[in-house]
């Protein structure tokens, strides 16, 4: 979308406030020595990269950590009085030492790294195979939104199943409400077209393409049937956390040629104005608007469009 993104609010603020109490408390990082060991929740986190990316320098630690370098120093100070850590000399660069942990510091971490293990396990025990699988990939996306670290697994594109139908009823109600003011009558306008759908699916003829990464929903567009010569793109839509990967210019080359191999003379489809970066992909496949409408719908003054491509 082309406007500015609208600033966090209270309520979205302090949601994540309350998340960030529960899973501090949760998994016991207000306590003084994590897991009950002798070790704070940083000190645990240097002994990890150590053990498992080790040998580094300490400049690469605290850029991979996030630390203050004088609090580092220090914390390494002590590292070195308890014999837990070495450092050795760069073989491609002699003035540069190259931290890691002594057999006594992989002693030191080994009790540490097992109860972190069996915590997580006696957490995830409690759920049912689905739930873990849930709770998985939502700490992924939290990961990736909140860390803005991109996502290197590539999207998928698949036929609708059971369950999508409600949710891209329920995702587009909720972003358009958002986006752009529309109140319910949209939702209920997305649940009857898909609900129609389903109802009628001929798949020679029809196609619903699904974008999914990691088992979330990336956004869908469907491709009806209206006559031998005629078919409708209807309902595409990209999430926000997907826009800017060429998803919407996709889905839409997907309907196309879906459309000209079951040998369709037009692709149609209706929009609406405001919706500007929807309209630059039509415009850039080769769409002509045919027609235009005022029209009061879902609680606006809109401009109706129809849309063409010869195909």
């Amino acid at each position: 979308m082309s406007h500015m993104p609208k600033l966090p609010t209270d309520e979205q603020i302090e949601k994540v406030r309350s998340f960030n109490r529960f899973y501090t408390r949760h998994i016991g990082l207000l306590n003084e020595g994590l897991l009950e060991s002798a070790f704070s929740l940083t000190e645990a986190r240097v002994l990890y990269e150590l053990a498992h990316r080790g040998p580094l320098t300490a400049a690469d630690l605290g850029r991979e950590l996030g630390l203050d370098a004088g609090y580092l120093s220090r914390l390494l100070k002590r590292f070195d009085s308890q014999g837990l850590i070495q450092r050795i000399p760069s073989k491609g660069d002699r003035r540069q030492l190259l931290l890691s942990l002594t057999d006594r510091g992989l002693e030191a971490f080994k009790p540490l790294n097992q109860a972190s293990a069996a915590q997580v396990a006696t957490m995830l025990s409690d759920l049912s195979a689905s739930e873990r699988e849930h709770l998985v990939q939502a700490m992924a996306t939290v990961e990736r939104l909140v860390g803005g670290a991109p996502n290197s697994n590539p999207y998928i594109l698949r036929s609708h199943q059971t369950g999508d139908i409600g949710w891209i009823a329920h995702r587009q109600g909720l972003l358009y409400a958002q986006e752009y003011g529309w109140d319910q009558t949209f939702e209920a306008l997305v649940a009857e077209i898909a609900a129609v759908f389903v109802r009628n699916f001929d798949p020679k003829w029809e196609r619903c393409w699904i974008a999914e990464r990691d088992g979330e929903i990336l956004g869908s567009v469907f491709l009806v049937r209206h006559s031998d010569e005629v078919a409708k793109l209807r309902l595409l839509y990209v999430e926000p956390s997907a826009r800017g990967l060429g998803l919407g210019r996709r889905l839409v080359d997907e309907c196309i040629g879906f459309a000209r191999a079951k040998g369709y003379k037009t692709l149609t489809l209706w929009t609406n104005d405001v919706l500007a970066a929807a309209r630059r992909i039509y415009e850039a496949e080769g769409f002509r608007l045919v027609k235009e409408e005022a029209h009061h719908s879902f609680g606006k003054d809109l401009i109706g469009q129809t849309w063409n491509l010869d195909l």
